[in-house]
């Protein structure tokens, strides 16, 4: 290598130059190939994870549309169905009395949560509206579904809309087929709808969007509300012709780039394909995030090197100015020198060389050999830092906001039922992880988890779940005190083995009073008293019940009432702990009897 180019101008430029050719140039190179690598292996791993996600999308459209599929074979060909669709009604309670013989539809309903609901249309004249049965209307009988389903005996998937008494468009996937009516003058359609909330608990994925359209209709399921009814198209450059089409790309949507996979899913037995897009609104943001963020990463790498190297530089350079200036004073005769050169390096030895031998030359070579020693050693002291290291810790505040910001999603998306059910389930997973572990907490306390509990289960199992709670109004409850976690057991075993097999309305009573118990009827107690209609036990499930409790068992029918009895046992002895009764076909009444505590403060 030529070494006359570093050779030119002073030792501040030379060491700049060096700078520029050894460092400059290669983090240059280097972090232009880091930026372009790391940004294609994010977006490639995003992209992979979207196409994951749209195979997961395929895979629970297949699962679902298949089952309601086997379960329309069900309705299709049910003698029972036939019989309703081609009979003849002289009133509408003949018509009612024939429909409430058969439950085959209503017991679909039930089980699977997939399907929003069952419809059945005929064109039978003596057929009119009642539960899954529905006469055709002149709009229904020239809609293009329905036309295609009474000419062909094949199934096919649509996106049908309907609204309800407010004048709101609802959206649905749903199965349509024509029911065969054996010897009949009557055409009959059914519809099995799929459930979009269903869809979406099932979907519910926070850093992806997703959208689906049969055929070459409109979107019938979106995560997305606003999409509802738009054609996919405009999402996406989607080949409806194509029934193996598939997409990987980007596109501006909503004015931002939005990365964006499709694929396609042919329906079980049904004639019909579903266009899914699924959507990344974020990754490329979070791309060009990254890469800002490298970006400034590169630029710190070289413009402190830089500073760095400038400053030290300009510092050396100083330092041999200085040299130079002694050497020449020395050569000079002139002895006036200063008495050291900052630094430990060989510039300030031959700086020290030169001091002593001026100093020996004026015979004060002794004093200031001696002052240049204190001096080095003061400059040679060195400060002493502490590092201190922050530690987090995920605390249960963490699962409480991580389940508000779920929530505030549920809320943004126009979900509020499933929004107030995050919510309360917050609350319950407070209680839990605040009260669980406490010896005592307020009745208030306690109640509250119980309401919250209920309203979960009301949630979820609708009118077959219903509850009262009644206090004494002189128990205080923010003052009175029980063990935490002692009523909700209880609760829970009666929707479990009480109302979850029981037809028709349940409810569940929690009443609380002040009773006086004991031999003598002389110790004051709460009497936490739960009663259920369910169907109860018979009297020999009830003593072995009643021995259970005594001593817990792996028994799931027993174990959280066995776990309730023996912690007021041991916590307070006699009198207090647990009574049992029930009688088969009315239901289950559970006492508990624990002492009034007032909590002071």
């Amino acid at each position: 290598m030529n070494m006359k180019f570093f050779n030119k101008g002073n030792i501040q430029k030379q060491l700049l130059h060096i700078y520029v050719i050894a460092g400059l140039v290669p983090i240059g190179i280097i972090g232009t190939i880091l930026l372009v690598s790391t940004f294609s292996m994010f977006m490639g791993y995003n992209r992979n994870l979207l196409e994951s996600y749209g195979q997961r999308v395929s895979t629970t459209l297949f699962e679902i549309t298949t089952q309601a599929f086997n379960i329309s074979e069900k309705f299709t060909y049910s003698e029972d169905v036939w019989q309703i669709l081609s009979r003849d009604y002289h009133s509408i309670d003949d018509e009612k009395d024939t429909i409430d013989k058969i439950d085959i539809i209503e017991s679909f309903n039930y089980e699977y949560t997939a399907i929003e609901s069952v419809e059945i249309y005929s064109d039978n004249p003596s057929i009119k509206d009642y539960k899954e049965f529905y006469q055709t209307t002149d709009e229904i009988t020239d809609s293009e579904w329905y036309q295609k389903a009474i000419t062909q005996k094949a199934a096919f998937w649509r996106g049908l809309s309907r609204h309800d008494k407010n004048g709101i468009t609802y959206y649905n996937i749903c199965l349509i087929r024509q029911i065969p009516l054996v010897d009949s003058k009557y055409n009959a359609v059914l519809i099995i709808r799929l459930s979009d909330n269903y869809f979406k608990t099932r979907l519910r994925e926070q850093q992806y969007e997703v959208a689906i359209a049969v055929n070459d209709g409109m979107i019938s399921f979106s995560s997305d509300n606003s999409c509802y009814g738009d054609n996919l198209s405009d999402l996406i450059p989607v080949d409806f012709n194509d029934k193996h089409y598939s997409y990987n790309g980007m596109r501006m949507l909503n004015g931002a780039f939005t990365m964006l996979n499709g694929n396609t899913l042919s329906s079980y037995r049904a004639d019909s394909v579903f266009y899914i897009t699924t959507m990344d609104h974020n990754s490329i943001k979070r791309a060009v995030l990254i890469i800002f963020f490298i970006i400034v990463i590169l630029l710190v790498a070289l413009i402190v090197p830089f500073e760095i190297l400038r400053i030290f530089s300009k510092y050396f350079a100083g330092r041999v100015k200085t040299l130079k200036s002694a050497v020449h004073k020395v050569s000079s005769g002139e002895y006036d020198i200063p008495p050291s050169l900052n630094g430990e390096d060989e510039i300030s030895e031959a700086f020290s060389d030169l001091v002593i031998t001026a100093h020996e030359i004026k015979q004060k070579n002794a004093k200031m050999y001696e002052a240049e020693l204190d001096k080095k050693e003061l400059l040679s002291r060195q400060s002493e830092m502490e590092l201190k290291m922050l530690t987090s810790q995920i605390n249960p505040h963490f699962l409480y906001n991580t389940l508000e910001t779920i929530r505030m999603k549920a809320v943004t998306a126009g979900d509020k039922e499933v929004a107030g059910a995050i919510k309360t389930l917050g609350k319950m997973l407070r209680f839990v992880l605040d009260k669980g572990n406490s010896e005592e907490v307020s009745l208030a306390n306690s109640i509250d988890h119980v309401e919250n509990y209920l309203s979960i289960q009301k949630m979820r199992f609708g009118d077959k779940i219903n509850y009262e709670i009644s206090i004494d109004e002189s128990i205080n409850t923010k003052k009175v005190t029980t063990l935490p976690l002692i009523i909700q057991p209880l609760v829970e075993n009666a929707i479990q083995h009480g109302l979850r097999e029981k037809d028709g309305k349940g409810i569940i009573r929690v009443d609380i009073t002040k009773v006086m118990i004991g031999e003598r009827l002389q110790d004051e107690a709460l009497k936490i008293m739960v009663t259920d209609n369910g169907g109860g036990m018979s009297d020999q499930r009830l003593n072995e019940l009643k021995e259970s409790i005594k001593t817990p068992s792996e028994d799931g029918r027993s174990i959280g009432i066995a776990n309730v009895y023996n912690r007021i046992r041991l916590k307070y002895g006699e009198p207090y702990g647990m009574t049992i009764d029930s009688t088969w076909g009315a239901g289950t009444v559970i006492n508990l009897y624990v002492p009034v505590q007032i909590r002071n403060n």
